[in-house]
């Protein structure tokens, strides 16, 4: 009965077919270049994009050599110019027959005029060569292969991305490719100090991971801490920083985000040279940088490019933004339901005409504005660009003025989602964090009043407190009290005034503390 299930289902084809999976092995390369393509075929098996040539040339054709790569992501002209035609252009013109040893010396030193050849002495490190983009070549009577660098450019160029707009400063983003990011951060670090850990995690996708950081600058301790917490990932799979950032994380069930991220070349290369580290994926613009701080959400990049009075006010600004955004609904429910009192007079006349006749209580009539106005927002995020701005915008029109009409909604509670979801997008870091906590204050608010959002804020306060991101306080520099860090927090000093870099960041470690000064202080004086 078993027997027939198996056949029916297909597993017995599929134990059959097992034999053909490949499976990383450090099997050396055959010296016989009829084993090695034997081989190869058999792990590129149904592979309709996996191209290999093989080239004979020589005195009596007793040079046999097997170029391998996959089609797509090998550039052909720059393959033929500077492999192949040299290998034919070279042994055509030679009389004398060259061992097998000297053949690949040849190949490697003399012909081939790229500059990025690397050698692969196992099975595996060719595989991975030629699935990583490189043509590989084979040489008979060589236990060594060589992988030459001739990729195609691929994926889209560099452009200001649409998640973290300024309005000065630099308008390059990060894009999908790894080694083109890498060169974004070179190019305003020229420093041999900045450094590159390349890394690789999933067992399937084999994807390439970077920890950039500046030595003397970081951190030591997090860099090591960071290293280690990578290393131990075991998964399939790396497809976004993302899968990085679970994997990592201080704290797992906590909403607030305990590692930092970004797109923008110049909001990275600032937090590098406040001592933080950096976690670049192959594929993803997002960049991982930790430590990182509650105060981060409150802060951008145009802050330290502008005056600090006005960036402090806006620094203030969203301070509010992110209180309003959280606590307003619940306020209004607590107001209503238990505080009348506090209400003025003239106020609550509003309030009682303005609730005549709405069904709902204050509650209900709170979760259902807000329910909808987060469909309308998670709608306009999935739909297109150009349908999903006008979809968002004409949707809260018309559903806010249908609701009025239709008694079941009043016009107050209509301005205070308005005004709920327009704060919630000023500190984008935050917004899915305050989507969450906006309705536990909403429920605590509907049965407790004041108290019960007092209480709730008392318990967030000191959850806040407890957090750690990779040992550093995630409340700093207010929780513990640093004086000095206070200078970049809710008010922002002058640039010329940032003689030293977060002090935080650099705790426990005592090798650098020479890097935790930033600058020598500013000295202006007149001529009289």
């Amino acid at each position: 009965m078993f027997r027939r299930i198996k056949k029916y289902l297909g597993l017995d084809n599929q134990e059959k077919d097992n034999g053909a999976i490949y499976t990383d092995t450090d099997e050396p390369l055959p010296r016989n270049i009829d084993k090695v393509k034997e081989r190869l075929n058999t792990i590129f098996s149904e592979c309709s994009d996996y191209i290999q040539r093989d080239i004979v040339c020589g005195e009596d054709n007793g040079i046999c050599i097997l170029v391998a790569y996959i089609d797509g992501f090998v550039d052909k002209k720059v393959l033929n110019q500077d492999v192949i035609r040299p290998i034919l252009d070279y042994f055509s013109c030679t009389d004398k027959l060259h061992r097998a040893k000297s053949v690949y010396q040849l190949i490697k030193r003399c012909i081939i005029s790229s500059n990025e050849i690397e050698e692969a002495q196992s099975m595996r490190q060719a595989v991975y060569r030629i699935v990583s983009g490189d043509a590989v070549l084979f040489i008979n009577g060589s236990r060594i292969a060589l992988a030459v660098g001739v990729k195609a450019p691929q994926g889209r160029q560099v452009e200001e991305p649409d998640t973290e707009v300024s309005l000065r400063g630099s308008r390059e983003g990060f894009v999908e490719n790894l080694s083109t990011n890498m060169v974004l951060i070179r190019k305003r670090i020229k420093n041999p100090n900045l450094k590159f850990e390349m890394l690789q995690l999933g067992t399937q996708t084999n994807t390439d991971i970077c920890i950039c950081y500046i030595k003397g600058i970081a951190n030591d301790e997090i860099i090591e801490e960071v290293r280690r917490r990578i290393l131990k990932i075991r998964s399939d799979a790396i497809l976004d920083t993302g899968y990085i950032e679970q994997y990592i994380t201080d704290n797992q069930f906590t909403l607030f985000p305990l590692v930092g991220n970004s797109e923008k070349c110049d909001k990275l290369v600032s937090k590098l040279l406040e001592g933080r580290i950096a976690i670049l994926c192959d594929g993803t613009p997002y960049v991982l940088t930790v430590p990182s701080l509650l105060v981060e959400a409150i802060q951008t990049a145009d802050d330290y490019y502008d005056h600090a009075f006005f960036a402090s006010f806006m620094r203030l600004l969203r301070l509010l933004a992110l209180f309003i955004s959280t606590l307003l609904p619940a306020l209004y429910v607590a107001l209503v339901s238990f505080h009348h009192t506090v209400i003025p007079f003239k106020l609550i006349i509003t309030l009682a005409a303005s609730r005549q006749g709405i069904p709902f209580s204050p509650f209900i009539e709170a979760v259902l504005m807000i329910m909808a106005f987060e469909l309308l927002r998670e709608a306009g995020v999935r739909m297109p660009r150009t349908v999903g701005q006008a979809l968002s915008i004409v949707g809260a029109i018309v559903l806010g003025e249908a609701s009025v009409a239709a008694g079941i909604a009043s016009n107050l509670m209509v301005i205070i989602v308005a005004i709920t979801a327009i704060c919630s997008f000023i500190t984008p870091p935050l917004i899915r964090v305050t989507m969450l906590v906006r309705f536990i204050f909403l429920i605590i608010a509907n049965f407790f009043g004041f108290l019960g959002i007092s209480l709730t804020a008392v318990v967030v306060l000191i959850h806040l407190c407890r957090l750690r991101s990779f040992g550093i306080p995630y409340m700093t520099p207010f929780s513990p009290l640093t004086m000095a860090d206070l200078k970049d927090s809710l008010i922002l000093v002058p640039i010329w005034a940032m003689i030293t870099r977060p002090k935080a960041l650099f705790q426990g470690d005592t090798q650098n503390r020479a890097g935790i000064k930033r600058q020598e202080a500013a000295k202006i004086s007149e001529d009289k």
